[in-house]
């Protein structure tokens, strides 16, 4: 495992820990280069609630490209869709140990305005 990338796990460890003392539902989030991928996962960790990724042939199809500001708009707005379609208005935000920049502000930023409260 690279340094860069142990250094990414320890620091998500964290938010995870911190969210799952509180007991909230979180939205994690996964990039890579050419995609982006945001889960609902429960509070205790066991279960995927809701998830959403540029690989579905649904976002596929309305997106150029899977690795851009675009689809990570698209991936929060449908994220957030199908979590209020479960009854889950209010989640934590798990970012992966990710800087809260680009795809992964703009995930968040969409999920917020489609009604989810971060």
């Amino acid at each position: 495992m690279s340094v860069k990338r142990s250094k990414r796990l320890r620091r998500s460890r964290k938010t995870r820990a911190l969210l799952k003392l509180k007991g909230k539902q979180r939205l994690c989030v996964h990039r890579s280069l050419q995609h982006i991928h945001a889960q609902v996962i429960s509070a205790d960790g066991g279960e995927t609630l809701a998830s959403a990724s540029t690989n579905e042939p649904l976002i596929r199809s309305q997106v150029k490209y899977g690795g851009n500001v675009e689809a990570a708009r698209l991936v929060g707005a449908v994220i957030a869709d199908r979590a209020k379609q479960m009854n889950i208005e209010s989640v934590g935000f798990d970012r992966s140990g990710y800087r809260y920049h680009g795809r992964v502000k703009a995930l968040a930023d969409a999920a917020r305005e489609a009604g989810l409260k971060i």
